[in-house]
């Protein structure tokens, strides 16, 4: 199997003023495409099974070290850029929404709590919201780690390692939260998500 950095499902500039194409620059072209070449260099040496970049992920989970990290990173930032739209934020619609409404009381308190879990990530990390059995919750994770591995489905994520956001918002993780939310996430990647969850 061999890792590919995937292109961005929007132009470096699309998503200006809330996430610049210099930001982009570094994140997609520096700190993903790196996962990928070391990925690669790792997977050359690794006997694998995996047919998928999801099954793949949950194989190197078993033994975690630099293999793991790297293809945990792949799949959780190719994961991200589909979740960022240039017509994206605001308040969902479709089934997202009912879920939502159903798991966390209303639109508002979910942004409250997506917001929460991503402050509450020390360090580098990630906040997602997953399906996890008939529910939606907010989940953290860790570096490469992924709800993956813990038997839940991905349904939306926002990177809050520095480089996501540091040339744009500096050190205000919580703006850069409530951007991501009232500019950019992209509802219609989140519903399908879960229409496959």
């Amino acid at each position: 199997m061999n890792l590919e950095l995937p292109e961005l499902p929007f132009a470096k500039e699309a998503l200006e003023p809330h996430m610049s194409a210099n930001t982009l620059d570094f994140h997609h072209g520096k700190h993903h495409r790196a996962y990928v070449v070391k990925g690669n260099e790792l997977l050359a040496d690794a006997n694998t099974s995996a047919d998928s970049l999801e099954e793949l992920v949950k194989e190197t989970a078993k033994t975690g070290g630099a293999l793991f990290n790297n293809v945990g990173q792949h799949y959780n930032h190719s994961f991200f850029w589909n979740c960022l739209s240039a017509s994206g934020g605001g308040a969902p619609s479709g089934d997202i929404a009912k879920k939502i409404d159903e798991a966390f009381g209303s639109y508002d308190k979910f942004k409250a709590e997506f917001i929460a879990g991503g402050m509450g990530q020390f360090g580098s990390g990630w906040v997602w919201l997953v399906s996890d059995g008939t529910t939606l919750k907010i989940a953290k994770s860790a570096n490469a780690e992924t709800p993956l591995t813990a038997g839940m489905t991905p349904i939306l994520v926002c990177d809050v390692w520095e480089h996501a956001y540091y040339l744009d918002f500096q050190n205000r993780r919580p703006d850069f939260l409530s951007s991501f939310l009232d500019n950019l996430v992209n509802w219609d990647f989140a519903n399908e998500n879960l229409a496959s969850a």
